[in-house]
């Protein structure tokens, strides 16, 4: 699967850091959270068990949403184009942070993130 590796996409907002003021750490931990969710979610999916079976090679796309609405549009259209994903609402805030996506070869979903930029954390 060397041209078409499987790749997962986790995309967080900007703004946590730069506008709202979030530490770093409570950043990470959404990008976490999302992760561990969308492992539970499609556990048994055939994806997903190509992409745990070696750990030591897993591909994760790291990416910045620059706003609650550029996140929210995101997750509308990988819905609407069944793309399996998990955005991550955090709690008691009760909005979204953190989108990933379930393991998926990498031309088959690449198209939606092209307009984001990798995550840099710099607020």
């Amino acid at each position: 699967m060397g041209s078409n590796p499987i790749v997962q996409y986790v995309v967080v907002r900007g703004d946590l850091l730069s506008q709202l003021k979030w530490p770093v750490g409570a950043v990470l931990a959404q990008a976490c959270h999302a992760c561990t969710a969308v492992t539970h979610l499609f556990y048994e999916d055939e994806h997903m068990k190509e992409y745990l079976a070696d750990l030591d090679s897993m591909r994760k796309i790291v990416l910045e949403a620059p706003s609650e609405d550029s996140l929210k549009n995101l997750a509308a259209s990988l819905t609407e184009a069944n793309v399996p994903h998990k955005l991550w609402i955090e709690q008691p805030e009760n909005f979204p942070t953190c989108l990933a996506t379930k393991p998926s070869p990498k031309l088959n979903v690449q198209e939606y993130f092209k307009k984001f930029k990798l995550f840099k954390g710099t607020g």
